[in-house]
């Protein structure tokens, strides 16, 4: 397969466990430097890296050639050297010129924090939609930076024919690229309107539709398995989940109605990934309702609450109603229970997707608010299709 030709040349996989890292971060000041950092070594464990070593430095700006400047780089590469390091993971966004720099003085490979998120996504990919988005983004990515690997392209297509008179071999890996781009946004597109015939009979329907949203690793996919059993992979990881889901519920008092699990949101997501999954997040733009799902045991929670919110400002769900599901609540001093405004309009529903604790009230309040956007009563379909008891 292509897309697995140019990860292992040009992304530098970190699939192996044994794969020693040391992680550099930069403080500029900003307020969650640390827990940036402790997300890093997450990221670096769920792509398969094991973190040796934290170096940090303080800096009002980048180095434009090193990034970390001439000595902290010496720094690193005496660490490098006496750890025995295969590759060093920068919790930032590399420009080519300095990670080839970086890469020259270190003598190991380099990443930043975008090409590490690439990566799990590559790795955790499991649907042909997925895969083709994954792919889409690591090139467009690597469009950027292009260095040696890729007439592996051109040897698979036969070779012979395709190099144009005068042709630098920069210039045929860009026109290969290119072509490559073309053809994933070609397949991404069939696909999309694939997913907008499907919604658009669910919509005729008149089916109400709910997309679990939140940080990666809030326990979106727990609770998505714990409404709809149906068996999605879930773990204690960044990136569990990748492709979105959906699932037909039945509500006593509603009848049938259909939650989406998707992609879990994180700071700083690569531009080129939020672009190339807006297909799979489109499910989230035409939802009736978002379950905003919350780590009520994170001490950065209201900062990863408003990066979501930022995510899905980019993607043009910002005016979905949201219900602030704040999950792990096992974890904290804080009881189950639902949350309501001056109103009485509910805000906030405390539960353990893990324990079960609050999830009759989850299915209270995903009743209430199919009413008020006009969803009550039962169909057909919806009494065709309830569960035998």
């Amino acid at each position: 397969m292509q897309s697995v030709c140019l990860r292992s040349q040009n992304l530098s996989k970190v699939h192996d466990s044994d794969t020693r890292a040391i992680l550099v971060g930069v403080d500029f000041g900003k307020s969650d430097f640390n827990s940036s950092l402790e997300e890093l070594s997450l990221l670096a464990l769920s792509a398969g890296a094991r973190p040796i070593s934290t170096i940090t430095c303080k800096r009002t700006s980048p180095d434009s050639a090193l990034y970390i400047g001439s000595g902290k780089a010496e720094e690193v590469r005496l660490a490098v050297s006496d750890h025995e390091i295969e590759i060093v993971i920068f919790n930032h966004a590399l420009s080519p010129a300095q990670q080839r720099n970086l890469e020259k003085v270190l003598q190991v490979r380099v990443l930043d924090r975008t090409s590490l998120i690439l990566d799990i996504f590559a790795q955790r990919a499991k649907s042909h939609e997925g895969k083709v988005q994954v792919e889409l983004a690591q090139l467009q990515h690597l469009a950027t930076r292009l260095i040696r690997g890729w007439t592996h392209l051109e040897r698979q297509k036969g070779g012979i024919g395709l190099r144009g008179p005068g042709e630098t071999q920069l210039e045929t890996d860009r026109r290969l690229l290119g072509d490559r781009v073309k053809a994933l946004k070609d397949k991404l597109g069939k696909l999309q309107k694939q997913r907008e015939t499907q919604r658009r009979a669910r919509g005729r329907s008149r089916v109400f539709s709910v997309s679990l949203v939140g940080y990666t690793n809030a326990g979106k996919s727990t609770i998505f398995n714990v409404l709809t059993k149906a068996g999605v992979y879930a773990a204690d990881q960044l990136f569990a989940t990748l492709d979105t889901t959906s699932r037909r519920v039945y509500l006593s008092d509603i009848g049938q109605i259909v939650v989406s699990d998707t992609v879990g949101f994180i700071r700083e997501l690569p531009h080129q990934l939020v672009a190339a999954f807006r297909a799979t997040l489109e499910e989230t733009i035409h939802a009736d309702l978002l379950l905003h799902v919350v780590d009520a045991s994170s001490p950065t929670r209201l900062d990863q609450i408003e990066q979501v919110n930022q995510v899905l400002q980019e993607i043009g769900a910002d005016h979905i109603p949201q219900l602030l599901v704040w999950n792990k609540i096992d974890l904290t001093d804080t009881g189950p229970g639902i949350e309501r405004d001056e109103y009485d309009k509910i805000q906030r529903i405390f539960l353990s997707a893990k324990s079960g604790t609050g999830l009759d009230d989850l299915r209270a309040a995903l009743s209430e608010y199919a009413r008020q956007l006009g969803f009550g009563g039962l169909n057909e379909e919806s009494i065709n299709n309830e569960p035998e008891s």
